[in-house]
């Protein structure tokens, strides 16, 4: 193998490899708020929703501050979803970046929810797919399971963007968010 051969092998693996990284979620990120919707001709100005503007979205669903620890197997995104007076500690979930399901409970009222999610790349997006089994908020007490899916991408070192995805609940209509995170 001459020198030429050695320095174009090289290449190809250097262009495989550098194509092949994946993102690093790992920071911690901030949200900006939506702007406020202008209020309607002939309407009292309000709260979103309530003729003032769109209703609110659920955005992300892990809340506007968020600290993300990301190594080679793992995820972990955590965030205050109780206020201090409320005296319980930040949410945490684990995420196994090899496909294979992680479990996560969450203290909601008065019972546990226990969710159950897969995290995937596809190509530079992580996916995560969360499943949770929940009481039927109609009341007619069979539980049922919802399907929630996020989409991870950084857009640059300093912004992180979550695409959430989640279908209608009992006739609802299915939605998505985009929520665009700052590093701080």
């Amino acid at each position: 193998m001459n020198a030429l051969n050695v320095v174009a092998a090289l290449a190809v693996f250097a262009s495989t490899s550098a194509a092949q990284a994946t993102p690093n979620f790992a920071g911690r990120w901030t949200s900006d708020p939506e702007p406020a919707a202008a209020p309607q001709a002939g309407r009292a100005g309000g709260p979103a929703g309530r003729g003032g503007g769109p209703p609110p979205t659920m955005g992300s669903g892990w809340g506007s501050t968020i600290t993300i620890a990301h190594d080679a197997a793992t995820l972990v995104v955590e965030y205050a979803f109780f206020g201090r007076g409320d005296m319980q500690a930040p949410l945490k979930f684990t995420f196994a970046l090899d496909g294979s399901p992680a479990k996560n409970s969450v203290m909601m009222g008065r019972d546990i929810q226990v969710q159950t999610s897969r995290a995937v790349w596809e190509g530079e997006k992580l996916a995560i797919t969360t499943t949770s089994t929940i009481p039927n908020p109609a009341g007619t007490g069979a539980p049922f399971t919802t399907e929630i899916k996020q989409l991870l991408s950084v857009e640059s070192p300093t912004s992180l963007v979550v695409e959430t995805m989640r279908p209608g609940v009992l006739g609802g209509t299915a939605s998505t968010t985009r929520t665009v995170y700052r590093k701080l």
